[in-house]
């Protein structure tokens, strides 16, 4: 599928705002006023870097202190302190952040201001909150892309629906949404793989729950339909590509042959639904997600057609042998 690359851009300014409160992160000093990359999202605790050794220390990676670093800075004294710490700064980590509200030497914090280096404080302990500062970092770096298109939540399935502009994605999620169902996103949908195979679709902050209807304009789905038509964000599973009836096309009839999509290096089952006047794509997406769910739950409909037409076939050739065999 087509669609624009997001390449993440993480700053130790904007993390430090994101997780200020859900880490109980407290800033020591002032943060640098110019942005401060994050190229690397793993974290790494630097004990041994601390005593000098970082042969196998890799740079520009996130710095946590925990108890152990902490009560090795202490056993030094503030010379020391400070050649300690600055082995650690000359390997460029974009932040340091020091667990369970320890106290900081006061050689570290002035060595750290003199550098413009950040140094932040969290109350959580080292474990917990390496924990969830890695968990938070992998969802920064997630690889991410917008296409256009509008995902709905029918049946619990994510359905994508995409094609040309005006050929009625807005109008079948409006149908849709009418019927019960909820509204992800419209116009633009932000993709981010969080997971080996698993692509979680969300809303561009700025369109928030907004559908585009020609001939009638924008419209606020949670204004006029109740919170319960809108979802936050949904796993893709199906994209239903829609385009215009083709007299000359040979689209598919029994549903034998599945075809599939990739988005962010994830395959995922594509539906291709041909559109002329009268057709019913409300219903015919809602089969869609009924469908996607029984072959989820290991029952294909073609392929057991398929099979009993062959069982009949078998029967019939029996029946036909012995018929042929019989004389008397």
């Amino acid at each position: 599928m087509t669609g624009r690359s997001l390449t993440p851009e993480v700053t130790v300014q904007s993390l430090y705002e994101t997780l200020r409160e859900p880490l109980l992160l407290d800033l020591l000093g002032e943060m640098p006023a110019d942005p401060v990359s994050i190229t690397a999202q793993d974290v790494h605790r630097p004990g041994m870097a601390l005593m000098g050794f970082a042969e196998n220390f890799r740079a520009q990676r996130i710095q946590v202190l925990g108890e152990s670093e902490a009560a090795y800075l202490n056993s030094l004294d503030p010379v020391g302190q400070r050649e300690a710490m600055a082995r650690v700064l000359d390997l460029r980590p974009p932040v340091i952040f020091i667990a369970r509200d320890q106290d900081v030497p006061v050689a570290v914090v002035e060595l750290a201001r003199e550098r413009g280096f950040p140094l932040v404080r969290s109350a959580l302990p080292a474990m917990e909150f390496q924990r969830e500062l890695t968990l938070h970092l992998a969802r920064m770096f997630a690889p991410r892309m917008e296409v256009h298109g509008t995902l709905v939540d029918v049946y619990g399935v994510g359905l994508l629906f995409t094609g040309r502009s005006g050929i009625g994605k807005s109008e079948c999620a409006l149908d849709l949404i009418e019927r019960g169902h909820r509204l992800v996103a419209d116009d633009i949908v932000e993709i981010v793989r969080t997971g080996e195979d698993v692509l979680i679709g969300r809303y561009r902050e700025v369109l928030r729950h907004h559908l585009e209807i020609r001939g009638v304009g924008v419209i606020d789905v949670q204004a006029i339909f109740g919170i319960r038509s809108i979802r936050m964000q949904k796993r893709i599973e199906v994209e239903v590509r829609l385009q215009e009836w083709d007299e000359g096309a040979d689209y598919e009839r029994v549903g034998m042959e599945d075809r599939f999509t990739e988005i962010l290096g994830v395959n995922i089952p594509q539906v291709l639904v041909p559109l002329f006047p009268g057709k019913n794509i409300t219903v015919i997406s809602e089969v869609i997600a009924l469908n996607f769910m029984l072959k989820i739950y290991g029952y294909d409909a073609a392929q057991a057609l398929n099979d009993r037409i062959i069982e009949t076939m078998k029967k019939s050739d029996r029946l036909r042998h012995y018929l042929e065999q019989d004389r008397e």
